[in-house]
């Protein structure tokens, strides 16, 4: 069996078990990478700077609600990172919090308004999606505040002006997000399609 390598940014305490459907699998290996040395990460490092990680090294990189730390300008800089340690073939499977969505909340119902619980039982409010979960910042987790909003445009445009070819997007409103697939290489029209079902089958939707 041919095994894929991906790298889990800014994992924290997740594992592989908890990305998607397909990096879940046996065909994945995954390597773990985290700012927080509390984590046990495989590698301890920033989204700015990966210069430990060699060049064309990954198949695919993963990272769940993590570009929404960082400054735009900062950002702009991980976007040129996760693409240089990718292999020609690799590609980002992305998810951070949607600001028109929170905004949206914000406008209906206030910005303290419960929109969901996590699974450990804790309401999370419009105002933690916009500027970061509360409860943690209170706590001394200063890496948990957020330092800039996306919408699904800003987001498709951060990633293009990062070089990245071809993308495929979504705004989940229930879940107050946006997921994003980008890749490096130019694809066809046969070749977009087979990305639009990639992206689909990472969320088991396919």
């Amino acid at each position: 069996m041919n095994k894929f390598k991906f790298l889990h940014v800014g994992c924290g305490p997740k594992k592989k078990e908890q990305t998607t459907f397909i990096f879940n699998s046996e065909k994945w290996e995954e390597v773990r990478f985290d700012i927080d040395k509390s984590h046990n990460p495989d590698i301890i490092g920033s989204m700015t700077n990966m210069s430990m990680i060699d060049d064309n090294s990954f198949d695919a990189v993963f990272s769940s609600h993590n570009i929404e730390h960082l400054f735009y300008h900062e950002a702009e800089i991980a976007v040129k990172e996760f693409y240089r340690i990718l292999k020609p073939s690799g590609y980002v499977f992305l998810l951070c919090p949607d600001i028109i969505e929170a905004c949206k909340a914000v406008y209906e119902n206030g910005p303290n308004s419960k929109l969901y619980s996590t699974a450990a039982g804790l309401d999370i409010s419009p105002i933690d999606v916009i500027y970061g979960w509360r409860l943690s910042i209170k706590n001394g987790n200063e890496y948990m505040a957020h330092k800039f909003g996306y919408s699904e445009q800003s987001l498709i445009s951060l990633f293009k002006n990062g070089n990245f070819l071809n993308i495929a997007s979504a705004s989940r409103s229930n879940h107050y997000d946006i997921v994003l697939l980008a890749s490096k290489e130019k694809k066809s029209e046969d070749d977009k399609e087979i990305m639009k079902k990639l992206f689909l089958s990472h969320l088991g939707m396919e």
